[in-house]
């Protein structure tokens, strides 16, 4: 009798947690879902709350905090203050990471091609239509190229890596910026779309002569032969954390309304030229106010444990200032 009491009384336990327990749900940003992924496997263990999350692209993730059917919204595309205010949101930047130019070309390893932004805008517009045109081998005078019809891949759905992309192609490719443009989603000249940056990561896999654009994370992690760039300062960069650094160094968020930043084409000979950073989005008065206090624990969390994690994935951690900014941020503007 004594050991059934304790076991009535041991579900009475986990009744009563799992039922006062907060539901923290979050869409969007498929950039951040990587590291946002590790976060919650270890908020989960520390804390005891599960995230759950939908990664289905900054657009899809917009609509949904604004349609309020999950607690928070991420988005590579953050908005501006005008928007925040119409809608109601608070807005903070979580984490910034790298955009990398991924190709699938047999004899090709990661870091042997080199390309620029007037190039890769060329490829992107459909005026550079194969892997040995004179533009490519001028950037690869050591690579033997095949003469082979680039097949390029793109997003197909509301992205905020699209975004980020586009707002560098329009800053280094004039016609780029005259006919296309930057968005979440553009209408593109040429190419296939793909879902995700998960979508694009296996299109490229699976595609001989393909190029595309993925956040960093995704090349590292289905091992896909990335590209260097050339940056603003004219000098030949590859994929790293440092080049991610030297981008990122020259964000001034303190000065940003809304931290409204896009970091795409930074000066600085080491500069990587395709840095972004992923924002989160949360009602300022949320309907569910539990929740939303939960997902600011998480998001705390993350802050303060979740660095070494994100570095491990080459993520950017916000630096401690920012952080300090942003939780003057939910004090100020998140009502408990």
């Amino acid at each position: 009798m004594k050991f059934l009491k304790a076991i009535v009384a041991a579900g009475l336990v986990a009744a009563s947690t799992s039922a006062f327990a907060a539901d923290i749900t979050g869409a969007g940003s498929t950039f951040i879902f990587p590291v946002l992924s590790k976060w919650a496997d270890a908020y989960k263990k520390d804390a005891g709350s599960s995230v759950n999350y939908q990664s289905i692209g900054s657009g899809a993730g917009i609509k949904q905090i604004q349609a309020k059917t999950v607690t928070f919204g991420a988005t590579d595309a953050p908005l501006k203050a005008d928007q925040l205010e119409k809608d109601g949101f608070a807005q903070w930047p979580m984490i910034m990471g790298a955009i990398v130019p991924v190709v699938n070309i047999d004899g090709v390893k990661a870091g042997d091609m080199v390309l620029d932004g007037d190039t890769l805008g060329k490829i992107y517009l459909g005026t550079i239509t194969k892997w040995d045109d004179a533009a490519i081998k001028k950037l690869n005078p050591k690579l033997t190229l095949p003469s082979a019809a680039i097949a390029v891949v793109h997003r197909a759905d509301g992205s905020g890596t699209t975004f980020n992309f586009t707002d560098y192609l329009s800053k280094v490719n004039a016609d780029w910026k005259s006919k296309v443009g930057s968005g979440t989603a553009v209408e593109w000249p040429v190419g296939v779309g793909a879902k995700g940056n998960e979508g694009v990561s296996g299109n490229i896999g699976q595609t001989k002569n393909a190029i595309g654009y993925v956040e960093y994370a995704y090349a590292k992690q289905n091992k896909l032969t990335y590209t260097g760039l050339v940056n603003k300062a004219g000098k030949t960069v590859q994929p790293t954390t440092e080049a991610f650094q030297a981008a990122a160094s020259n964000a001034d968020w303190a000065n940003a309304p809304g931290y409204y930043l896009i970091l795409t084409d930074q000066p600085g000979d080491k500069s990587w030229p395709i840095v972004a950073s992923t924002f989160i989005l949360m009602h300022k008065d949320a309907t569910d106010k539990a929740a939303s206090q939960e997902a600011i624990k998480f998001f705390k969390f993350a802050f303060a444990k979740g660095d070494k994690m994100a570095e491990e994935l080459d993520y950017i951690p916000m630096p401690e200032s920012v952080v300090k900014l942003i939780e003057k941020t939910w004090s100020a503007e998140i009502k408990s």
